[in-house]
């Protein structure tokens, strides 16, 4: 694999993992232009990557990627040798109720970027790469045991993993049918900071600030392999620099809770460390209505970039849970600034009217 582009299009790079992908390429890749897109939705901010601004290497773009036009002029601009592809809507709550925007931006937003990369690229496909970024949700739900590995078959459950394994299934096809070049990766569920506040972890911790319930679909059987975000963008930079071209792989934490487990054990972190003095965070646990298809486990073999890229995470769970809520803590104009009445309103319809 090719180790230097010149310039690097990261698509999704406002939102949680993305920013986090974007300030390791800024910081490791100083001779490259490194270019963020993001459409800006919901999730999206640019406080996430407020700290970027300024750096010689880097460059903000507000674009959709639905939009051929603007990725047109965008390539013929800049010229990317390289797509780091994030950009995708992400919950699957979200999905249930509005599952159309996201068969428009995972599968056609992906379908135009890799049009415009042919485009562009044309008949020289060497050191060019299409690289893109997916979720472990597309194998569906394991029982108790097993794992997913890289050839598990697909088997989507929600209208987003649906949306997900789509695009991926894409990006083979562009591979197969134009020699597109590209790698996928599948990760587990990701925490940390910059999250937004929809997911669990942060959730859980704005709400224990606010002394609100905790909402725990069913009676929190449900199983999910957790992943710290900057290991996961550790991940993805490995792959960029050392994977193989047309591979898959799969990153996870060999991390497996179940939500009622990390939901205890992010109240007992959390009264360690809180300001506020609270020592029986755990009474705030409610049990809500679960979810329609609500796959019960994920969980990931990472063997294969383990021993052929010699990745492995380097947080153990405590330690990123305590680093994530002093974050969140210490970041309150941050979380403030991302509750807005959108937000509740959403948070209603998901939690408080089941």
């Amino acid at each position: 694999m090719p180790t230097h582009h010149s310039n690097i299009l990261i698509t999704g790079g406002a939102g949680f993992i993305g920013s986090h992908v974007v300030r390791l390429f800024v910081h490791n890749f100083p001779e490259s232009q490194i270019i963020n897109l993001d459409k800006l939705t919901y999730a999206g901010n640019l406080a996430n990557v407020a700290d970027l601004e300024g750096k010689p290497n880097y460059l903000f773009v507000q674009a959709d990627i639905c939009d051929a036009q603007t990725l047109d002029a965008l390539f013929e601009r800049w010229k990317p040798t390289a797509v780091v592809h994030l950009a995708a809507e992400s919950h699957v709550d979200r999905s249930i109720h509005e599952p159309n925007v996201f068969l428009q931006t995972n599968i056609i937003g992906t379908t135009q970027l890799m049009n415009v990369c042919l485009k562009h690229w044309g008949e020289n496909l060497s050191n060019k790469l299409f690289y893109h970024i997916s979720t472990d949700e597309v194998y569906g739900s394991l029982g108790p045991e097993g794992y997913f590995r890289e050839e598990t078959p697909y088997a989507p459950q929600s209208p987003y993993s649906a949306s997900k394994a789509a695009a991926d299934h894409l990006v083979r096809a562009f591979g197969n049918t134009y020699g597109l070049p590209f790698i996928i990766s599948n990760c587990s569920n990701n925490y940390g900071p910059y999250q937004f506040p929809e997911k669990l972890i942060p959730l859980c911790i704005n709400n224990l600030v606010h002394r609100r319930p905790l909402p725990v679909y069913g009676k929190g059987e449900n199983i999910r392999d957790w992943l710290y975000v900057e290991d996961h963008a550790e991940a993805i930079l490995t792959i960029f620099q050392h994977g193989r071209l047309g591979h898959t792989y799969l990153i996870g934490g060999r991390n497996e809770w179940r939500n009622i487990d990390l939901v205890r054990r992010l109240c007992q972190i959390y009264d360690t460390i809180n300001p506020f003095g609270h020592r029986d965070s755990e009474k705030l646990i409610t049990f809500v209505k679960d979810r329609p298809g609500h796959d019960l486990r994920y969980a990931i073999d990472p063997t294969k970039i383990e021993q052929e890229l010699g990745w492995k995470p380097r947080t153990t769970m405590d330690d990123g849970l305590r680093r994530t809520i002093q974050w969140y803590l210490d970041n309150q104009k941050w979380l403030q600034g991302v509750v807005s009445c959108a937000y509740r309103d959403y948070y209603r319809q998901m939690y408080e009217e089941r």
